[in-house]
């Protein structure tokens, strides 16, 4: 067995493992190298809403995670919602009609090349693991077998362990792979502005986008009533202390 079969076989007992806080027990970081990626990240989504980052290397690929949580947009998302492989090995010859906000923020972030698998089970999805590199490249056949194995492992232990959805739906606020508060500020909006809560949500991410501010950040200036949308139905907030 190759160095590199024995840590696809030590990640695959972890992650079957689990952890205290998570359904998966193995190290992201040692998922990536065996990928040859730079990073990797699981989001989960439940009830068809849009995946929420729970486990990842540190750095860019919770960047990227957060990026398409903000935007609403991005290749992981579409992964989630169609159940189907996307495979960009060139995020420089990207659909930009198909992705316009996001592929120039992966570009800012230093991606220049994304995997996204989908996490499902016939015809529900759970969610999706997204791997990412700085350098445009694609997967050769082997690492693309180890992703398509790596993928239906994580599928399985989501499924094995179903009391992660509890513990997802239950997070506290702060937990980094749940976005209560996203939530939560998307209902106080909707209540200061007067609109639906659909278009609170897009207000709240338009005010992240133009200051360029991780969604969470302004989730949270918005709870802490430091940040409020009163009135603005133009779709911009105010920062408390000036009011007109």
């Amino acid at each position: 067995m190759t160095g590199s079969s024995k840590m696809m076989a030590r990640i695959l007992g972890d992650l079957s493992a689990g952890s205290s806080s998570s359904p998966l027990g193995a190290d992201p970081a040692q998922c990536a190298h065996v990928l040859g990626v730079d990073g990797v990240a699981v989001s989960l989504g439940t009830n068809g809403t849009l995946p929420e980052l729970m486990w990842s290397t540190a750095g860019r690929s919770a960047l990227l995670e957060d990026a398409q949580f903000t935007l609403g947009e991005g290749p992981g998302l579409d992964a989630h919602r169609h159940r189907t492989l996307i495979v960009l090995p060139d995020l420089e010859r990207g659909d930009t009609h198909r992705w316009p906000a996001f592929l120039p923020e992966a570009g800012r972030l230093g991606v220049r090349a994304l995997f996204c698998l989908p996490l499902h089970v016939g015809g529900e999805s759970l969610g999706v693991l997204t791997a990412q590199r700085s350098e445009p490249a694609p997967m050769d056949s082997v690492q693309m077998d180890d992703a398509f194995v790596l993928s239906a492992a994580i599928t399985a232990a989501l499924m094995r362990h179903d009391s992660w959805r509890d513990l997802f739906a239950g997070a506290e606020p702060q937990a980094v792979w749940h976005r209560a508060a996203v939530h939560q500020a998307t209902g106080i909006i909707s209540v200061q502005a007067g609109v639906s809560l659909t278009e609170a949500m897009v207000m709240l991410r338009s005010h992240a986008y133009r200051t360029e501010e991780p969604l969470l950040k302004t989730a949270d200036a918005v709870v802490a009533r430091r940040l409020h949308f009163r009135d603005n139905r133009d779709g911009t907030a105010t920062e408390a202390g000036n009011r007109d």
